[in-house]
């Protein structure tokens, strides 16, 4: 092992030498540090010397030889391992001693000429002379080369014994192994393959191996993913000679966690091949752990381990910029809980610690891992909702978030209750700075709190009126289904080459005990904003399902009813699919009984979770329908990638359809093309029995609108299909 650590003596001292007058170009990782401590407000003087220790560890703290940063005085401010234990003094130089109380007194005017005139030289100097180490009386020949730094501040030395002096040399060399196994740094060697060729013993207890178990082992396999990253991404610039300053976590053997400082050298042989790397190893762990708890203590609130005012403010200012890059919109809420000093007065503060620890969770669970939730302090909580499209989704939390603070909070063997008053502010609408933002939504759950408290309030009046009316629209949406005010009315649709009614597309209808008979494009958007959508879209299906099932007991076991299924019923959660099938199973109805009608922009995204979704449904036995088909995302992509059954034509190609239009044209090539798919064609919107004839010549296979019947309660149409419809009319 000494072989491979012999160091290459006056050749190395030789090359060492012309970089004592030469500025050392610092790795990234050694400007990073730097900047950050000049970010701290340190004077420049101090981020000079700084500076001065970065280059010194990069460089020179294992050359074989010794090497000095003195002070024009000559007072010693930095020093290697070697010229350390040359001089037989503490590597830190508490006591500040001088170099020059270390030269021979007969040498002494030599050596303040030589340091006069690397001074004031802008070559490196040299000077011959015998040193003295500390507290011993014969001194050993040595070569000094000198040169002042740019900043002309400070010498830097390079000591070397004395030419010809062989015993002296093996003496340096042997004392430079010493140093190397005695080192309270660990020393870490690797080959030009990342493989480990020599640790010292100091390196090894690190780690807590022996020598021998870390020889020949690949430097990843003392690290994390993390960590491999970064020396994959540095190996390449240590080839190309730069040296570099990494914090990594290094793997115990034990398991436990080890945070090292790396002060890594490429090492060339004489043509300039790289041979490996070379690194001083600092154990900072305890540092690491010191400075994560400053980190979290300052970032994090103690008590209930959400962000706190500092960090929310930081990530506020990120969201804000990320929302006006992506061309979105943000929400910030802000929480306040009403009637917490009262539990707080009675049942003492222990308790009142735990509520807000509870309201914290209860909060937490109504927002996305992504969105931010912080405490400011108190009883103020604060939440960023990110990556917004539209306003519905705010309201939804805010509603969630009052509803789970509205349960009573078990405080030991007592019941403690609170309400929230919620605030909202919308970026970029209402504040371009996040400051103002935080102001807005501040003043928003005053006005909530002044309303009434348990309520939110927009911070934009007209916003407020808006979110009032939708509330309402909520409020009476649940009543209604609470009252079984809903209901589906059917709308035939017609085989062409035979005028049976085989089908009907179920429509849902809200019997509205005021506003009369409501259409679904009237109250759907409302029903997905206070979470009702999924609620309803099971119901429908139900419904459907067991219609389907009389009517194929009265006319015939192909008849089939479509169900429309919105991107928002997609993403819910998959029990409620699998139910589906348990209740069509249990109706004994065949899957292919049910059509799910979806819109093309449900297929865009080929990888999405919706996409996912429709394909278990399809698996289910259920057939799908692509609906409003040749409105803006048509592709043939969709029909080959999806297994899709149907192809519904858009009414806007059959609205002006004549036998001398080019809309004829398309429909007839949209048939073609789905016919030879094995895809069949509904013609949605037919009103004219024009429009019915072209398409039963252009091969249509359905067709559906007002020139058979409008969309019906299941009794009208259960008599409409027993009956039959009458001849058509001639076009």
């Amino acid at each position: 092992m000494d072989d491979e650590l012999q160091p290459p003596g006056a050749s190395m001292a030789a090359a060492l030498a012309p970089l004592a007058g030469m500025a050392v170009p610092l790795g990234d990782g050694v400007r990073a540090a730097l900047a950050a401590r000049a970010a701290e407000g340190l004077t420049p003087e101090r981020l000079r010397q700084e500076q001065e220790h970065a280059y010194f560890n990069d460089i020179y703290l294992l050359a074989p030889v010794g090497y000095f940063v003195l002070g024009l005085d000559t007072t010693i401010l930095q020093m290697n391992l070697v010229g350390a234990d040359l001089l037989g003094v503490p590597r830190q130089n508490p006591d500040r001693v001088h170099f020059r109380n270390f030269i021979s007194s007969r040498f002494i005017a030599d050596f303040d000429r030589f340091v006069q005139a690397a001074i004031n030289s802008s070559a490196p100097q040299r000077c011959d002379l015998q040193l003295l180490r500390a507290h011993e009386q014969h001194g050993f020949p040595a070569t000094l080369r000198a040169s002042a730094d740019l900043g002309g501040q400070a010498l830097r030395v390079v000591l070397e014994l004395a030419e010809g002096k062989l015993a002296a040399l093996e003496r340096s060399e042997e004392r430079f192994r010493r140093i190397v196994h005695t080192a309270e740094e660990g020393i870490w060697e690797i080959d030009d393959q990342a493989r480990t060729s020599f640790v010292n013993p100091k390196m090894a207890s690190m780690l807590g191996y022996t020598i021998e178990e870390m020889l020949e082992q690949p430097l990843v396999n003392f690290m994390d993913d993390e960590g491999r990253t970064i020396l994959e991404r540095n190996i390449a610039r240590r080839r190309d000679g730069v040296a570099e300053r990494h914090e990594f976590k290094f793997l115990r053997k034990d398991g436990g966690e080890l945070w090292a400082t790396l002060a890594t050298n490429p090492i060339f042989d004489p043509l300039g091949q790289y041979l490996g790397a070379l690194a001083l190893v600092t154990d900072i762990t305890e540092r690491r752990q010191t400075s994560e708890l400053i980190w979290h203590q300052a970032n994090f609130d103690a008590l209930t381990a959400l962000p706190n005012r500092h960090m929310f403010q930081d990530r506020l200012r990120q969201e804000m910029k990320k929302a006006k890059r992506e061309g979105l919109f943000l929400a910030l809420l802000f929480i306040d809980l009403d009637g917490f000093k009262q539990v707080n007065d009675t049942l003492g503060h222990a308790q009142g610690d735990a509520l807000l620890v509870e309201a914290a969770r209860r909060i937490g669970a109504c927002v996305r891992a992504s969105d931010t939730l912080a405490r400011l302090g108190g009883d103020e909580f604060t939440i960023i909702l990110s990556g917004l499209d539209h306003v519905s989704s705010v309201e939804r939390i805010a509603q969630n978030i009052l509803a789970n603070l509205n349960q009573p909070f078990q405080l030991g063997e007592q019941q403690g209750r609170v309400s929230a008053s919620v605030g909202i502010a919308l970026y970029p609408s209402d504040a371009a700075e996040p400051d103002e933002l935080l102001r807005h939504a501040d003043q928003a759950m005053y006005a909530a709190k002044h309303g009434g408290r348990n309520r939110y309030s927009y911070f934009t009046p007209d916003l407020q009126l808006a979110a009032q009316a939708r509330l309402r629209i909520g409020q009476d949406l649940r009543l209604a289904q609470a009252q079984g005010q809903f209901a589906l009315h059917y709308q035939p649709i017609v085989n062409l080459a035979t005028g049976a009614i085989e089908r009907a597309e179920a429509l849902l209808r809200w019997q509205h005990p005021e506003r009369g008979l409501l259409a679904p494009a009237e109250f759907l958007a409302q029903a997905e904003a206070s979470g009702l959508l999924l609620e309803l879209g099971d119901w429908v299906f139900r419904q459907a399902a067991a219609q389907a099932r009389q009517w194929q007991a009265r006319f015939g076991a192909g008849f089939q009813i479509s169900v429309n299924l919105s991107p928002g019923q997609l993403r819910g959660e998959a029990a409620l699919y699998q139910g589906w099938q348990d209740y069509v199973r249990a109706l004994d109805l065949p899957p292919r009984s049910i059509v799910l009608e979806i819109g093309e922009g449900v297929l865009l995204d080929h990888a999405s979770p919706v996409v996912a979704r429709l394909r278990a449904l399809r698996e289910m036995g259920l057939q799908v329908a692509l609906d409003d088909f040749g409105t803006g995302y048509s592709s043939l992509a969709h029909l080959k990638h999806f297994d899709i059954d149907y192809l519904k034509l858009d009414h806007s190609f059959v609205r002006e359809l004549a036998a001398d239009t080019g809309d004829l044209a398309l429909c007839e090539a949209i048939i073609v093309m789905a016919h030879k798919l094995g895809l069949r064609v509904v013609a949605e919107g037919v009103e004219t029995a024009v429009q019915r004839d072209l398409l039963a010549l252009a091969q249509c296979d359905y067709a559906q609108g007002f020139v058979y019947a409008q969309a019906m309660p299941a009794a009208d149409f259960t008599a409409l299909a027993g009956r039959g419809l009458p001849p058509p009319a001639p076009a």
